[in-house]
């Protein structure tokens, strides 16, 4: 199935950039990779550009319905999670991109938006890939930026708008909340992988088994919850600075640095932090690679147009799920 969404063009966007901007853009260009909103380079006459922000069903591959902001792992777009995120970030001196405009009532789109400034740098991937060298200096900020999100904690796991809001998460503990996920995670890749379906059992039996393994904590930590380099832009100066950020939440710091651990491969000795707890670890690394698989088959369900790539994604992670299977064995 291919896609057949067609991007906002510049008409479409121009109120929008008109009240962030006070101009209209020469031109708006979609950028590739989004999955839950639109992303859109706006650029004016004089070469200057922003970023805006749509999120809209149109714009959204995932086709969920409105999340239960009370689970920790409902569906992370929209733009009360991305205000809330924001703020907080900008609070604690995390760098990201400036807002411009927020437009949370739809007034200039059909659907809400957001303006915000175009750090303009490369993202932390590409600079890794092509630029090793010029990597080291935002590689070894953004273990400082780790840091400073480990250091922020709270009670209990919950999203950011829900904790700021003095909300209570479903799910008991961070470990149970995993666990539940990772189960349904395999009944829902049991019914598109048959090698899913030959190791449901002992999948599940080795998810509950983590999960028991796993003590109580008083505390949680602020995480991005899915911070790969990607998620990274490098700014002229140097700093990292986090995108993607409607999915923080208030979390086990394990759970970011299994997925760090993932992303960032033979460079996350940079990020390591001291006293991780290996049981958590070990659920969540399982837990991680059960979900980038069953989330990337569920997607590869409707017409995301980038269907090679997320298929490879499943195949990887599933391979790397079997593999800690048989290592149990």
């Amino acid at each position: 199935m291919t896609s057949v969404r067609a991007p906002l063009t510049r008409d479409d966007l121009a109120p929008l950039a008109r009240a962030a901007l006070g101009r209209t853009p020469a031109a708006v260009h979609r950028l590739r990779g989004g999955s839950k909103k639109g992303v859109y380079r706006l650029v004016l006459d004089d070469g200057t550009t922003a970023i805006a922000y749509v999120w809209s069903p149109g714009e959204d591959y995932w086709g969920s319905p409105d999340a239960d902001i009370r689970d920790s792992f409902s569906h992370a777009s929209g733009i009360g999670l991305f205000l809330a995120a924001h703020h907080r970030l900008t609070e604690l001196g995390v760098r990201v991109p400036r807002l411009l405009l927020a437009d949370e009532d739809a007034v200039h789109l059909p659907a809400p938006a957001a303006v915000v400034e175009d750090i303009g740098g490369a993202s932390l991937e590409r600079l890794l890939r092509e630029e090793p060298d010029a990597a080291r200096v935002p590689l070894e900020r953004l273990a400082g930026v780790l840091g400073v999100l480990r250091q922020c904690t709270a009670a209990g796991h919950g999203k950011a708008l829900l904790v700021a809001e003095g909300g209570t998460a479903l799910g008991g503990s961070c470990a149970q909340a995993v666990a539940d996920r990772a189960v349904r995670d395999i009944a829902d890749a049991a019914e598109r992988d048959p090698r899913v379906r030959v190791a449901r059992e002992a999948l599940t039996e080795r998810v509950r088994d983590l999960g028991g393994a796993v003590g109580p904590r008083g505390h949680t930590s602020l995480v991005h919850g899915e911070l790969g380099p990607d998620h990274v832009l490098v700014t002229p100066d140097g700093d990292p600075a986090l995108i993607d950020v409607e999915g923080l939440m208030y979390f086990d710091a394990e759970w970011e640095h299994v997925f760090l651990q993932l992303r960032f491969g033979p460079v996350y000795d940079v990020l390591r932090a001291p006293g991780l707890d290996p049981d958590r670890m070990a659920l969540y690394r399982l837990a991680t690679h059960l979900n980038l698989v069953a989330g990337p088959l569920r997607l590869l369900d409707g017409d995301f147009p980038e269907r090679d790539a997320m298929r490879g994604i499943a195949e990887f992670n599933l391979r790397r799920a079997l593999g800690l299977l048989r290592d149990a064995s």
